[in-house]
């Protein structure tokens, strides 16, 4: 999540951590030891237990959150049109199946038996009758919570009442925990998220875990088998310098992307209205081919025909969920880094490759064979994915398109037989 500065809190809040309460989290951090996080504090019998891919996170996840839109004006209406839509649209049959409530759910405190209770204004139903709708439309509900004593918009955190908050999700039939890294204690960030998964596995109910620690102990080091997915990044916001930044730091983390465990460079901005519709294909299809969850972040009720179809492209989603699994990274770099060619493998003997523009004029950029590693003289057959159209005649050595300004050219290319 991320939100608006409070007034009396400085500007660091926001333009670093878009945290509201994010600065005492840093000043707790700051009081540790010189000598920083222990990789120690995951014990080998964790990691025994959680070094697995599961099932529940074989490829990333696709869904919708309310923050980037809602922030904390989200209802139980709201939660429940969002499904419908899902539905409706044909979005939840290409596979967007979480509907995720993130920060400002809760009420101030907790009940006089210490658990979490819902804000009775927001969600007078309860949770446990929310997700009930939320599966009778064969949809997933995720919630949100904090690994620290208050969350980003001072609710209450779970840090210390780890068990508990993860019975109370369990019981509510929560399938989801988005869990934040605002106002804790200083103690390693692997200490606490991983207090979190041993309570979510004590449950038996099986519970994607997404870790929110804004990748400030390189969680992509170390998360694997702790959470599903993990946050590599700050948050990001709508424009096209916070979304093509977070392209470049998450790109970074590539290596320790595969299925079980994957690089979360945070939550989609399509639609929301920041960023031009050729800007808004660029951030789909990077996140795609990052294999970064997709978590649609606008309101769906009110989405614009051409928000649709980019997030209902079902060949560009099918990339995001190749079964191999590997994160596409960027492979060259031209005209002053301002032409990109990202590519990535792909299962069956196939590739991604995305050509994208970062100036302000149309461009020619040329992906070369040798550059996303292929034969120089291997014949290959491209697919345009946003034209959704295959290339009449097979290409050698190179692949070059005209791409606009902020813009990409995203093409699947694979072998010609018996070259």
């Amino acid at each position: 999540m991320s939100t608006r500065p409070r007034s009396g809190f400085p500007p660091l809040v926001a333009a670093c951590f878009c945290h509201s309460l994010a600065l005492l989290a840093l000043q707790a951090s700051a009081a540790r030891s010189a000598g920083g996080e222990s990789k120690s504090e995951v014990s080998a019998e964790t990691v025994a237990v959680h070094g697995r891919a599961r099932d529940i996170s074989r490829t990333p996840p696709l869904g919708w959150n309310s923050w980037n839109h809602f922030q904390c004006n989200v209802t139980e209406d709201i939660v429940r049109t969002q499904a419908d839509k899902l539905v409706s649209s044909g979005l939840a049959a290409l596979g967007y199946i979480y509907v995720n409530i993130d920060d400002c759910w809760q009420a101030d405190s907790r009940d006089s038996e210490g658990r979490l209770v819902p804000s009775p204004d927001s969600f007078p139903s309860g949770i446990k009758a929310l997700a009930d709708y939320v599966h009778s439309r064969g949809l997933k509900l995720g919630i949100y919570s904090d690994a620290g004593f208050r969350t980003c918009a001072g609710k209450p955190g779970s840090l210390g009442h780890e068990a508990t908050d993860a019975s109370t999700f369990a019981e509510w039939g929560v399938d989801y925990l988005k869990y934040d890294n605002c106002i804790n204690d200083g103690s390693p960030s692997q200490k606490r998220y991983t207090a979190m998964r041993n309570a979510l596995d004590a449950t038996g109910r099986g519970i994607f875990f997404s870790m929110c620690e804004w990748g400030l102990s390189a969680p992509a080091t170390w998360a694997y088998g702790v959470a599903d997915t993990w946050r590599t990044t700050l948050d990001i916001e709508d424009t096209w310098r916070s979304m093509i930044g977070i392209a470049d730091a998450n790109n970074k983390w590539a290596k320790y992307a595969k299925p079980g465990g994957w690089n979360d460079p945070d939550m989609l901005q399509v639609g929301n209205g920041g960023m031009r519709e050729s800007e808004y294909r660029v951030h789909f299809s990077l996140w795609a081919i990052m294999k970064a969850p997709l978590l649609i972040g606008c309101d769906l009720s009110a989405a614009s025909d051409e928000t649709m179809s980019i997030l209902s492209n079902e060949e560009v989603v099918a990339v995001n969920q190749d079964p191999l699994g590997v994160q596409a990274r960027k492979v060259h770099l031209s005209n002053n880094s301002l032409l990109e060619v990202w590519s990535g493998p792909l299962s069956e003997g196939r590739q991604v490759v995305a050509l994208v523009n970062r100036s302000q004029r149309s461009k020619n950029v040329t992906a070369s064979w040798e550059a996303i590693g292929l034969n120089p003289v291997q014949p290959m057959h491209a697919r345009d994915l946003w034209k959704n159209a295959t290339m009449d005649s097979a290409i050698s050595g190179k692949l070059r398109a005209r791409v606009a300004s902020h813009g990409v050219r995203l093409f699947v290319i694979w072998p010609v037989a018996d070259a």
